[in-house]
């Protein structure tokens, strides 16, 4: 295990406001707008209003399963729990949202959000107005294919582990699409923290907790990657990927 420090999600490393003319680099829709030739000064002549919304701290709920449905938001900083809970009390973990990427899209259909949404640890958030975004998205078509893009990905996650694949396939495929979508922002594709807990990852990859500790213990003892509590290093991305291929093709 390399003795360099693990970037953290919090909103110390991860926060970027951008300036008066640009977006956070990690903003989901700042490509689609500013593709357009859109700022942010452009946006407020659109009456498209972006809000700062946080701090809020681990265990918060940022909205409720049943809460109406106003807006969307994305993930400014920190890391999101996305679950439901059934009616024998039993929970059951639907994703997680890092950095740049956009919770409350599956609320759009009913108009109330269908699923709780739970801060893992130190979150901020942009909140944007779904009637307003709705309005730009008439007049800038880089924001509305960004919308069918981000729903797009989100049913494909959904559906992304419910093959009949093995213990470690899931695993590995668990950490190669955090590895890619962190990397997608910007931050490091091979050193990051699990900021969940390993009983919400084996129920997210409907597996036991022993299962999944079993299966990054044995990783770890050959060499794939190294742990250190909820801090991981892909030691060997390659082997990952491959043991990955089959669910991410899907």
């Amino acid at each position: 295990m390399s003795n360099l420090p693990f970037p953290r999600l919090s909103p110390q490393v991860l926060s970027d406001d951008g300036d008066e003319l640009q977006f956070c680099t990690t903003c989901a829709f700042s490509h689609a707008c500013l593709s357009q030739g859109m700022d942010k000064n452009a946006l407020k002549e659109l009456h498209v209003l972006v809000e700062h919304v946080g701090p809020f701290h681990a265990g918060d709920y940022l909205f409720r399963e049943g809460d109406p449905f106003e807006a969307i938001a994305a993930v400014r900083a920190g890391s999101v729990k996305t679950c439901v809970t059934d009616r024998d009390g039993h929970e059951h973990v639907l994703g997680f949202h890092f950095p740049g990427e956009v919770i409350g899209l599956n609320a759009i259909d009913g108009h109330r959000y269908p699923c709780d949404a739970i801060a893992l640890d130190t979150v901020m958030l942009c909140r944007f107005s779904f009637p307003k975004i709705s309005v730009l998205a008439t007049r800038v078509p880089g924001i509305q294919r960004e919308l069918f893009r981000l729903l797009s990905r989100d049913i494909g996650r959904a559906a992304l582990l419910a093959g009949d694949w093995s213990a470690d396939q899931r695993v590995a495929a668990f950490l190669v699409g955090m590895s890619r979508r962190l990397s997608a922002r910007g931050f490091s594709s091979t050193r990051f923290q699990l900021t969940m807990a390993r009983t919400d990852i084996a129920n997210y990859l409907r597996l036991a907790p022993e299962t999944v500790s079993r299966v990054l213990r044995r990783m770890q003892d050959e060499g794939v990657l190294a742990v250190d509590r909820r801090e991981v290093e892909l030691l060997a991305p390659d082997r990952l990927e491959a043991m990955a291929a089959p669910i991410l093709r899907e």
